[in-house]
Formats: C-alpha cells, sequence, structure tokens
C-alpha cells in the first residue's frame, strides 16, 4: 500500500509492523483504521496470520518489548471479540440482537480509544524532543519595557477567591454515562407491526401500503412493517391487489 494513508490511526506506533494477507497488505496501523472505518470487514482478516507476523516481527528484535506486546494483545484480543460477534447467528431474539450491536459498538470504541491514547503519546514524545532543543532566556526584562507593563490590581477579595475555590471542589465529580443508542437505530420486530397493520386495516377496508407507511419514523420501521405485510399475505389474513405494474399497493384485512 502505497502513500501516506489517513486514517484514524495515522499516528508512528510502537508495533510498528507490516501484516500480509489476502485482503490486506500493508502497516498493521492502516489495517485498523480501515476496520474501525468499516471498510474492511473484520470477519475477512486471518488473526492467526496477523499474530504469527506480529511474534515473527517481535523475535527479530534484539529484546522482547513488554510493553509493546501489552498493546498487540489489548487490539488483537478487541479485534477477536469484535470478529466472534460478528460470526454469531443472525437469528436471535431482538434483545439479544441489541446486546451484540452495543458489543460492536464498544468494542470500535475502545479502539478509538487506543488511538487517541497513541496520539497523545506521540505529541508528547515530539514536544519533548522540541524542547530538548530549545534554552531559556534566563534574563530579567529590560527597564524600558518593565515600565511599560500596567500596575497588577486585584479585583478579587481573599474571601471571593476562597467561594470560588469551594465551588469548583464542590463540583459533581461522578463520571458521566456515556449512551450508545445514537450510534445505531433501535431494532424493530415484525411481529409488533403486524399489530399496527391490524389497528389500521381494522373493519375491513381497503388501505394503500403509502398510508399505512405515512407514521412510520424510521426506515426501519418502514421494512419490518412491509416484511409483516408479506406473513399476513402468506397466512391468508389480508389480500393484496394492484391495478397496474408499479401502481399503489392496496392491501384489505380479510380475516
Amino acid at each position: 500500500m502505497k502513500g501516506r494513508q489517513e486514517s484514524l490511526f495515522d499516528t508512528e506506533s510502537s508495533l510498528g509492523f507490516d501484516v500480509t494477507l489476502d485482503v490486506f497488505s500493508g502497516p498493521f496501523d492502516v489495517l485498523l483504521s480501515l476496520i474501525a472505518k468499516r471498510q474492511l470487514d473484520v470477519t475477512d482478516i486471518a488473526l492467526a496470520e496477523v499474530t504469527d507476523e506480529f511474534l515473527a516481527h517481535a523475535r527479530a528484535r534484539a529484546e522482547m518489548d513488554l510493553s509493546q506486546a501489552s498493546e498487540f494483545l489489548v487490539i488483537a484480543s478487541t479485534l477477536l471479540a469484535l470478529k466472534a460477534a460478528r460470526l454469531l447467528p443472525s437469528t436471535e431474539d431482538d434483545e439479544e440482537d441489541l446486546e451484540l450491536l452495543e458489543a460492536r459498538d464498544l468494542l470500535f470504541a475502545k479502539l478509538l480509544q487506543y488511538k487517541a491514547y497513541k496520539d497523545l503519546a506521540t505529541l508528547i514524545a515530539r514536544t519533548l524532543a522540541e524542547n530538548s532543543l530549545s534554552v531559556a532566556r534566563d534574563v530579567p526584562l529590560e527597564q524600558e519595557f518593565a515600565n511599560l507593563m500596567p500596575e497588577v490590581q486585584l479585583t478579587v477579595s481573599p474571601e471571593g477567591l476562597a467561594e470560588l475555590a469551594r465551588q469548583v471542589l464542590e463540583r459533581d465529580t461522578a463520571e458521566p454515562t456515556i449512551g450508545l443508542s445514537h450510534l445505531h437505530d433501535p431494532l424493530v420486530s415484525v411481529e409488533s407491526q403486524i399489530d399496527v397493520l391490524a389497528v389500521k386495516l381494522a373493519g375491513g377496508r381497503s388501505v394503500s401500503f403509502r398510508e399505512l407507511c405515512a407514521d412510520a419514523p424510521t426506515a426501519a420501521t418502514v421494512v419490518a412493517r412491509f416484511l409483516a405485510v408479506l406473513d399476513l399475505l402468506r397466512n391468508g389474513r389480508i389480500a393484496i391487489s394492484q391495478e397496474q405494474a408499479l401502481s399503489e399497493l392496496e392491501v384489505a384485512w380479510t380475516a
């Protein structure tokens, strides 16, 4: 993979090894970036081969770096858990599906947290390296410039400072709860939409499918409602008519 890769993990890593797989060849950090941005499915990655690449890289070094090995173990365990969640059967209950989605998002959050720590460590190392080449100017300010400085005026009394300190110390220090509901749409069950259609079609009147979906809040609800129509049609509880191709579907309750 040529050129500089602009990615979520586009910083120098202490791991610093390349991987060669059937679906990817290049730096390990770039592989993490593609997985985090969902441009590469983790189920297509042979994690055993990635581990072999890291072990070969570690053996080639004069000394084993424990911090490097720990960093790789954290990332590898995260990818393994993510891959296991992806490979689970999709015929689970709605509540279990939701738990799997939340687990997937937490795994992505862990990868992003790893990236944040790595970026900060790189920034600190670069700052220390730059500052090591600088020498502070250890001389007093020239008198001509010292006279230009305004006289310091304190506008807060000692009691006022004490009150400000008290307010800061009494702030709520509890860790905030981070919600995950914004990361994916809530699941919609076909069974719940069958109940909705039963109410809308009460009385045996004919209703267009467009009208049946007029109050659907999300695209997932529309899909679930359409599957509910197919299920009711298969069980003979509704009838569907269409005057011509691509025209409105008319649905009527027959049960």
